[in-house]
């Protein structure tokens, strides 16, 4: 199973992203987690992307706040599926980065989440991986089927109550 980078331009994002990081390893999916920075550490965060596929990865999830140039950079540097975090990191309340990483030029596609939307990046990740994966599939179909039972549920415990009234 090819695995999934969680790359974020601070440890301070750690916090947010290390919900993703558990729900990659809570469904089986190898996962590398490292601090890299556009701006600090440019040539290592290109090293990374541009060798990503041959070391086995399949997909890259890039966390940043405030230029939140993360994401673009890697993506410049591979052809890998990268999936932007905006994160809530400045006054501004992640707008700044939901638009820096949103705002891509052509040819350098960064598919972004919500802001903070750590869990979205995980699954999405995923739904990527599961592309050429049956088994991920079929484990990401049966969780869709439990939360639209839950939700039938929770639409039948209020009709109940609302009767009641």
């Amino acid at each position: 199973m090819k695995k999934v980078a969680v790359i974020m331009g601070s440890d301070s994002d750690f916090p947010v992203m290390k919900n993703a990081v558990r729900t990659l390893k809570e469904k089986g999916i190898p996962v590398e987690v490292h601090v890299l920075s556009a701006h600090r550490t440019p040539k290592q965060a290109g090293e990374f992307a541009a060798s990503a596929r041959e070391n086995g990865f399949g997909v890259i999830i890039a966390a940043a706040g405030k230029a939140a140039h993360l994401a673009g950079v890697l993506a410049g540097h591979t052809t890998l599926p990268v999936i932007g975090v905006p994160m809530k990191a400045s006054v501004l309340d992640g707008m700044d980065a939901l638009l820096a990483t949103v705002q891509m030029p052509k040819g350098v596609p960064v598919a972004t989440v919500a802001i903070d939307g750590a869990d979205n990046a995980a699954l999405l990740a995923m739904q990527i991986l599961a592309v050429s994966d049956p088994k991920l599939a079929d484990k990401l179909e049966a969780e869709k089927r439990e939360m639209a039972q839950q939700v039938l549920e929770k639409d039948q415990k209020l009709q109940e109550e609302i009767k009641a009234l």
